[in-house]
């Protein structure tokens, strides 16, 4: 059951709250699996919803079932939409590449960007546009909306720049962040700016990376209603639990606000 689960072995012998080796989450995680078999694409809450209907389920929350999905590693299978983020045919100014070779070594260094689209239970899009800082990992900006203009990177990147300014701001050749009314506020700061090569999205990967992340650990296991609903959950995945909570083995298996407070003290 264990390798199964993908738990440690010990993980069955301890009886806290909160694993999965409890009897009662056995059962719900039991019932669960089945669930998820029969309705592939649904996510948290109509899991909660559909379990509810079994009189010895009918008390189930659904901060409890999405706890069991991400411990089973159940997510819901997303409809695959051909949706093109970075549209680099613009006569913008275009910026090289400044952080190819370059040996980040403390905060604030290098500032990367990038844009992802989530999809509501309703079908509609939003649009999420984020700012990280490469050294410490931490998300110093990032700004949610329903349309892709410069207007959703402008946002995101006023409310990093609030928290401090980078030496080099690196993205792609989209149209976003190439437009002057983005531009200005970097050059406005003496921030040197970089661009990835066209159809080189790996140029930009640590970006990449985190948006995979995000997907993995709380858009695919959850199920956004509304614009709001998104917007409060994904917010609480990167301020409270991503850049103060979630760990990293590449920061010494410290969270990023962890690992940027004990790099300052050293200093």
């Amino acid at each position: 059951m264990c390798r199964l689960l993908r738990l440690s072995e010990s993980s069955y012998y301890y009886a806290g709250t909160g694993y999965t080796d409890t009897d009662d989450d056995l059962d719900v995680l039991s019932a669960l699996v089945k669930q998820a078999g029969k309705r592939p694409t649904d996510g948290y809450r109509r899991l909660t919803k559909a379990l509810r209907k079994k009189k010895h389920f009918n008390r189930l929350n659904t901060k409890r079932v999405r706890r069991l999905m991400k411990q089973a590693g159940i997510q819901p299978k997303r409809r695959k939409k051909t949706i093109f983020m970075t549209d680099s045919d613009h006569a913008f100014k275009r910026y090289p590449n400044l952080v190819r070779e370059l040996a980040i070594e403390r905060p604030n260094q290098v500032w990367v960007c990038d844009i992802t689209y989530i999809v509501l239970s309703t079908g509609e899009i939003v649009y999420l546009a984020i700012v990280m800082d490469v050294f410490t990992r931490t998300i110093r900006g990032w700004a949610l909306g329903t349309d892709l203009t410069h207007h959703l990177t402008v946002e995101a990147l006023k409310r990093a720049l609030r928290r401090g300014v980078c030496d080099i701001h690196h993205t792609d050749q989209g149209v976003q962040y190439a437009t002057p009314q983005y531009t200005q506020h970097l050059t406005q700061r003496n921030i040197l700016i970089s661009m990835a090569a066209v159809g080189k999205a790996w140029e930009n990967g640590y970006a990449e990376r985190w948006m995979r992340t995000l997907k993995e650990e709380e858009v695919y296991l959850g199920e956004y209603e509304t614009y709001a609903d998104a917007l409060k959950n994904i917010g609480h995945f990167i301020d409270r639990v991503y850049n103060k909570k979630r760990i990293h083995s590449s920061l010494g298996d410290l969270s990023p606000a962890e690992f940027e407070a004990q790099w300052r003290a050293t200093q």
